[in-house]
């Protein structure tokens, strides 16, 4: 019986070796190194976590899914705030001079610095640090950011694969007409619809001629409902490049293409806006935690590694993994909120100079200050808008 209870011992031993040697392997792949020193007495952490198509994709480096994750380990509190990639953001430049962009485009600025050249670039940090990122929106929202997380659509398929696919509690029906397929973005679909674009595919792009878009419009009715498709409606005029989407409601068991699909997914009639799409993404990554929760987490290690290796990026650093692999442990015990910027509470719609849609803040296109103050109350786990508006003291006048 000893015997075996020491081969079972040394079985166990050479493979936390084994795991041990994995993740050493698997940071130096993912790990950007960040500098300063690490306060080992912190308690309260912001990490910025963000989701891009990464590969063929397009746009591959425009962030799909941005979130500020607090976690304030000695009050047991978590807060997940959804920042909507359409939101409308000042950058800083060499000269001083006025420069804004999507939220969305900032950590592509930061990998592919010479496509900006008016971007102060000592505020850039590395290549591939997402110092400048984390520099940006720590300083718009007034919150330091401590670190990063970045995954790629195939590194969150992976991931979901590997923990068995998750159950998702799916909140509303909803059927989307137009998801792009990977791969399709400029399939012609067949020889009738060749035609026809290469037609008119001059008025496609600015500057050209109306008086020959006309010429060739008119008196040709297919052609006219074709551009109009092409341009408003890509899914009607190229009906090869998207598939339909169909969720229902109640619990749905998701493997990591399904997820990343009620993820992505914008067009439907139901559920089609941004802020929706957000709301779908907290309730994906709770799934996630709990799918977490519930398994022996140490057999899926290995696999987890070898596969998220060229998807994944961070600079969270090895030595901290003990210190908040111990809140796993007190997991239950922490209170879990979330919430979405959205036109609901502090943002409005708006068009930029050059014909974008953007969103603002109500207060004014520079004005975060009514949205700093929300997220210091969020991470309190409250609900700013909830929050009561304190009663007005009301001093007495002495009588003479």
């Amino acid at each position: 019986m000893k015997k075996l209870f020491l081969i079972i011992v040394g079985i166990f031993l050479a493979y936390l070796v084994f795991v041990s040697l994995k993740i050493n392997r698997f940071y130096q792949k993912i790990y950007t190194p960040k500098n300063g020193k690490i306060q080992n007495d912190k308690t309260e952490f912001n990490f910025l976590i963000f989701g891009y198509g990464g590969g063929k994709h397009e746009g591959a480096y425009l962030t799909d899914t941005i979130m500020i994750f607090h976690l304030d380990i000695k009050n047991k509190k978590a807060s997940l705030v959804s920042l909507p990639r359409d939101l409308w953001v000042p950058l800083p430049t060499k000269d001083g001079t006025k420069f804004f962009s999507k939220i969305n485009a900032v950590y592509q600025m930061e990998l592919f610095p010479k496509n900006y050249p008016q971007i102060n670039e000592k505020f850039l940090g590395k290549k591939d640090d997402a110092n400048f990122t984390k520099f940006i929106i720590g300083k718009i929202f007034d919150v330091p950011i401590d670190y990063y997380a970045a995954i790629d659509f195939e590194g969150f398929k992976k991931a979901i694969d590997i923990l068995g696919g998750v159950d998702v509690e799916v909140e509303k029906s909803f059927t989307d007409p137009a998801y792009p397929i990977d791969g399709k973005e400029n399939d012609l679909c067949d020889e009738e619809t060749e035609k026809m674009f290469k037609e008119v595919e001059p008025f496609l792009k600015p500057g050209y001629n109306p008086e020959d878009k006309e010429r060739l419009l008119k008196d040709n009715p297919k052609l006219d409902e074709f551009l109009k498709n092409a341009t408003e409606s890509p899914h009607l005029a190229f009906p090869c490049r998207y598939e339909t989407l169909v969720f229902k409601k109640g619990k749905t068991h998701m493997n990591g293409e399904t997820a990343l699909k009620f993820a992505r997914s914008r067009h439907s009639l139901e559920d089609g806006s941004d802020f929706s799409r957000a709301r779908r993404q907290h309730l994906l990554l709770e799934a996630v935690k709990d799918k977490i929760l519930s398994l022996n987490l140490i057999t899926k290690i290995p696999p987890l590694l070898d596969q998220l290796g060229d998807h994944f990026k961070t600079d969270f650093p090895l030595s901290q993994i003990p210190k908040f692999s111990k809140e796993i442990v007190y997991a239950e015990k922490y209170q879990f909120f979330t919430y979405i910027l959205s036109t609901k509470n502090y943002l409005d719609e708006s068009i930029s100079d050059d014909g974008q849609y953007i969103l603002i803040p109500k207060a004014g296109e520079t004005n975060f200050e009514e949205i700093q103050k929300a997220i210091k109350i969020i991470f309190q786990g409250i609900d700013p808008q909830q929050t009561p508006t304190p009663t007005p003291k009301i001093t007495k006048i002495p009588k003479k």
